[in-house]
């Protein structure tokens, strides 16, 4: 053995998920934990007749193992840097890394190899989450690999992981900075500027994974009456208001996102009298508002499913917010729609948006199939990492 990290053993059968790269051993496959073993150590995994299988992070929990290596090698400083120089390789070969856009996920856990783990950019700040137990015993490891980076230019690693580890490892977190300062809050997608707010924000405090869609829905505003409900940083209506909107109008059931979506408003159209932003509940709103008012219309709501047990309630959301949408929108409007939870499959959510359309009556069309950009890369072994599902549809 190259190490000497304690072993996990799996039942007799148990491997063979691993074998075909899958990247989680899940508790129920183990047959023995070597002695000594704690959450977040690093472990080798190993079939019930001996065989190397990997080299990965331990936690308590269904999901028990995170395999980071099919080999027996040292999960170290120069392993870290080793992955997140190829993380950064992809990104520049991408062209994501340009002067009119500095902002983009630089580590998308499983997709780049380094499970447990999410890197987001903005400018110079890289905001770190740990999801897992290792991840943030490693945190100071990785900080200093980020700031390493060859032509990345990361100056500055916000820690912000209060939110996404275990509660039940009482690892008592604290988002704070591992290395630099504030400098700016203000990042630059495609051109438009955003203020990201990575101390009190959701997730990191920008939702990157909808660039792409937000470029989409850019094309087929010009003229058109937009209303972006569970706007949050207002990300869809900075994008319409530069494709040419006539109005836009932004809902979202949080006072600190509806001023936020204000301030990127006025970053990018300052003095424009097109947008105005309203704090009320979605349903409410929808419900409300006028048949017709609007013509294209998005729906992007959080997660209402973020654990199987969810998955009927979620499903029934969807169906019941889609219908609304689907029974308002004006004949000939433009409906993208979202689902960002991981529990929900691609068809499960299509389904409950035929099911919305079918109880409207009316006639709608799929014009795209959306899903979360290159930067948010799926391993092919591990189809979990596909969370973002989008459609957007022609309703007459």
């Amino acid at each position: 053995m190259a190490t000497d990290y304690k072993k996990i053993t799996l039942k007799r059968g148990k491997e063979e998920s691993l074998l075909r790269y899958h990247p989680w051993v899940f508790s129920g496959a183990i047959e023995r934990i070597g002695d000594g073993i704690e959450e977040g150590d690093t472990v080798v995994v190993e079939s019930n007749d001996h065989k190397l299988l990997g080299t990965g992070h331990f936690q308590i929990g269904s999901i028990a193992v995170r395999i980071l290596t099919e080999k027996d090698e040292p999960i170290n400083e120069a392993f870290y840097s080793r992955r997140l120089e190829q993380a950064w390789a992809l990104r520049r070969s991408l062209g994501l890394i340009r002067p009119d856009n500095n902002a983009y996920r630089l580590v998308h856990g499983e997709g780049d190899f380094l499970p447990g783990l999410i890197v987001d950019v903005y400018g110079d700040t890289a905001v770190v989450q740990a999801h897992s137990p290792a991840m943030h015993f490693a945190r100071d490891i990785i900080a200093g690999a980020l700031i390493n980076l060859a032509d990345a230019n990361i100056a500055n690693v916000y820690y912000k992981s209060e939110t996404t580890l275990p509660y039940k490892a009482h690892l008592d977190p604290q988002n704070d900075y591992i290395a630099g300062s504030y400098n700016t809050d203000i990042a630059v997608e495609n051109g438009l500027k955003f203020h990201v707010d990575w101390l009190r924000g959701q997730k990191t405090g920008f939702f990157v994974d909808q660039r792409d869609n937000r470029a989409l829905l850019q094309r087929y505003a010009a003229g058109r009456s937009v209303l972006n409900m569970f706007c949050y940083t207002g990300g869809f209506s900075v994008y319409a208001m530069r494709g040419g909107a006539r109005e836009v109008v932004s809902v979202d059931s949080s006072a600190k996102a509806v001023a936020l979506t204000d301030a990127n408003i006025a970053l990018n159209f300052a003095g424009d009298n097109r947008h105005r932003a309203v704090a009320e509940d979605a349903f409410k709103y929808l419900a409300d508002m006028e048949r017709g008012r609007h013509d294209l219309i998005v729906l992007d709501p959080p997660a209402f499913a973020k654990h199987r047990r969810a998955i009927p309630n979620a499903l029934q959301g969807y169906r019941r917010l889609n219908a609304r949408g689907i029974e308002k929108i004006a004949p000939g409007g433009i409906l993208f729609t979202f689902s960002c939870s991981q529990a929900i499959t691609k068809e499960q959510f299509r389904l409950a948006v035929f099911s919305a359309a079918a109880q409207t009556g009316r006639r709608v069309r799929i014009l795209h199939q959306l899903t979360q950009p290159a930067d948010h890369p799926v391993s092919i072994y591990h189809p979990e990492g596909e969370y973002l599902k989008g459609l957007v549809l022609y309703v007459e």
